[in-house]
C-alpha cells in the first residue's frame, strides 16, 4: 500500500513539472544560450508542421546561425535586423534533399514580422525548407514588400521568441563580414518542449 502511495505521489509530481501549451513550444540550444519559441500552428499549419518534422528528424543538430543583418556601429541593445540559421552551411546534402514547404504568406496567416518573430527563409514561393530567421525589432518589410521579394508575397512567419531575445541579440552582435557571421554560432539542437 505504501509503495502504491509513493508511486502515485511521484507520478503526480513528475506530471506537474511538464507544461501543457496551447501551441507548440521549442527550444533552440546554442553555444551562447537558449531561445524558446512558441509556434503558431493554427495560423501557419504547413510551416509549423514542416519545422517540427525537421526537428523530429534531428536535422538541426549541429546546425548554425550564420547570417546577420544589422546596422554597423550601433550598440546591440538598440540594433534591429535579423539573425538567420539552419543547416545550409553545416549539412548541405540534407538541405538540398528537403522538399519545399507550401508558402503561407503573411496575407493568409495574419502574422507580421515584428520583434521576435521567426520566419522561413526562401527564394521563390514554396522553396523554403530548413533555413529560418528571427526578427530583431519590427521588420514589416518582410510581410509583402517587393523590395525583399519580387513576388510581393513576403516570408512565412510561423512563431515568436518568448524567452531568449537577449541571446538573439548576442548572436546579432557576433563579429561579421558583411552579412556573414565570421564564426557561426552553433545550434547544438532544437527540441520540442
Amino acid at each position: 500500500m505504501r509503495l502504491i502511495a509513493i508511486i502515485t505521489v511521484s507520478t503526480l509530481l513528475l506530471s506537474c513539472g511538464h507544461k501543457n501549451y496551447d501551441q507548440p513550444h521549442v527550444i533552440i540550444t546554442t553555444n551562447v544560450g537558449d531561445i524558446e519559441l512558441e509556434l503558431y500552428d493554427k495560423k501557419a499549419p504547413k510551416t509549423v508542421a514542416a519545422f517540427l518534422s525537421n526537428i523530429e528528424k534531428g536535422l538541426y543538430k549541429n546546425g548554425s546561425f550564420y547570417r546577420v543583418l544589422k546596422e554597423e556601429g550601433l550598440e546591440s541593445q538598440y540594433n534591429s535586423g535579423l539573425v538567420q540559421g539552419g543547416i545550409n552551411r553545416t549539412n548541405p546534402e540534407a538541405y538540398k534533399a528537403l522538399p519545399g514547404i507550401p508558402h503561407e504568406s503573411p496575407r493568409e496567416t495574419g502574422l507580421s514580422h515584428t520583434n521576435g518573430i521567426i520566419s522561413m527563409a526562401r527564394t521563390t514561393p514554396g522553396s523554403a525548407t530548413s533555413e529560418f530567421f528571427i526578427c530583431i525589432g519590427d521588420q514589416t518589410q518582410f510581410d509583402s514588400s517587393r523590395r525583399t521579394n519580387p513576388d510581393g508575397l513576403g516570408y512565412a512567419a510561423f512563431g515568436k521568441v518568448i524567452k531568449g531575445m537577449t541571446i538573439v541579440r548576442k548572436i546579432q552582435a557576433e563579429k561579421n563580414n558583411g552579412e556573414e557571421i565570421i564564426v557561426p554560432v552553433r545550434i547544438i539542437n532544437i527540441e520540442k518542449l
